[in-house]
């Protein structure tokens, strides 16, 4: 089972990278806030952490939900 976790998480972090275009850790916020913001035009609601704005940031661009399974991924 910790194989395929991790096989997993490593498949959405090269999606992730694919659509952004560059070399991105998911878990360093600052990165994921300027990606999408700067490359996708995608503004995050405020709210008390990261993975509780990109829930609720009514984007339906793939690298939303991506960024937030990877996040979320245990």
């Amino acid at each position: 089972m910790e194989v395929n976790r991790i096989m997993n998480k490593e498949f959405i972090l090269q999606r992730i990278c694919i659509f952004s275009g560059t070399e991105i850790d998911p878990n360093a916020e600052e990165q994921v806030i300027n990606i999408l913001k700067e490359k996708f035009n995608i503004q995050l609601p405020q709210r008390r952490t990261l993975n509780e704005s990109l829930e609720s940031s009514g984007s339906s661009h793939e690298i939303v939900s991506l960024i937030l399974q990877y996040r979320t991924a245990s």
